[in-house]
C-alpha cells in the first residue's frame, strides 16, 4: 500500500484494455490517496499530490472523482473493504474459538494505515461542512461491518443481555489502542490488554452458551414431555 507508481507499473496499465485500465487507474488513485493522507494529513494530501503518486495526470483523478472529498472519502472506504475481507480471510474456516486470535486480528484494525488515514478524515470532516456527512455516513457503516464480524468470529449470541454491549466495548478498547500506537510503539501495553479482554470474552461468551444449551435443553425436554 502506498508504493510510489514506477514507469513499468504505468506502462503495464496502458497495455490494459480500456475498461481494465479504467479500474486500475482508480484503484491506484485510492491506494495512493490513503497512503498521503496517513503520511502528510489532509492539508498536505490534495489531488494533485495523489495523481503524481499514482502517476497519473489530475485531469485522469478528476474524471474518476470530481472533488477531493469524493477522492478521500472513496479511497477510505475502499482500504475499510479490504481490511474487512483480509480479517474474514484469516479465518476461512471460522476462528474455532480462539478469541485471543480474534480479538488481535480486530486490534490490528486500528492499528495500521487504515485507521491512521480515517484518522486524518475524521478531523478534517469536524471542520469541513462538505466532508462530513460522507464521513459519517461512512465511518457508521465501517462501524456496522465490523461489529458484525467480530460477531461471527466469536460466536456471540447478541440476544443474551450484556453480550452486546461487551463486544462493542472490545472495538472501542481496540480503536482507543489504535489511538496510542499513533505517537508511540505500544506493543507491550496492547499485549497486555488483549489478553485481559480475551479473559473478559472467554467468560462472557461461555456463561452465554451455557445459559443457551441449559435453554435448548428444557425446551427439548418439555417437547418430549
Amino acid at each position: 500500500m502506498g508504493a510510489v507508481t514506477t514507469d513499468a507499473d504505468a506502462e503495464r496499465v496502458e497495455r490494459l484494455p480500456k475498461q481494465d485500465r479504467s479500474r486500475a487507474t482508480r484503484q491506484r488513485l485510492l491506494e495512493a490517496a490513503v497512503a498521503c493522507l496517513a503520511e502528510h494529513g489532509w492539508a498536505g494530501s490534495t489531488v494533485s499530490v495523489v495523481a503524481e503518486r499514482a502517476g497519473v495526470s489530475r485531469g485522469a483523478a478528476q474524471h474518476h472523482f470530481p472533488t477531493r472529498e469524493d477522492l478521500f472519502t472513496a479511497a477510505v472506504e475502499y482500504v475499510a473493504e479490504e481490511r474487512s475481507t483480509a480479517i474474514r480471510a484469516l479465518f476461512p474456516e471460522g476462528a474455532a474459538g480462539d478469541h485471543r486470535a480474534v480479538v488481535s486480528a480486530l486490534v490490528d484494525l486500528y492499528t495500521g494505515p487504515l485507521f491512521r488515514a480515517a484518522l486524518h478524515l475524521w478531523v478534517a470532516a469536524s471542520n469541513e461542512e462538505q466532508l462530513r456527512p460522507q464521513v459519517t455516513e461512512l465511518e457508521a457503516r465501517v462501524g456496522r461491518e465490523t461489529h458484525r464480524i467480530a460477531v461471527d468470529l466469536l460466536g456471540a449470541d447478541e440476544s443474551r443481555p450484556g453480550v452486546r454491549e461487551t463486544v462493542q466495548g472490545m472495538l472501542d478498547m481496540a480503536r482507543g489502542l489504535g489511538l496510542a500506537n499513533l505517537l508511540t510503539d505500544d506493543t507491550g501495553r496492547r499485549d497486555r490488554v488483549v489478553r485481559q479482554w480475551t479473559e473478559i470474552l472467554d467468560r462472557e461468551l461461555k456463561e452465554t452458551r451455557e445459559l443457551k444449551e441449559t435453554r435448548e435443553l428444557k425446551e427439548t425436554r418439555e417437547l418430549k414431555g
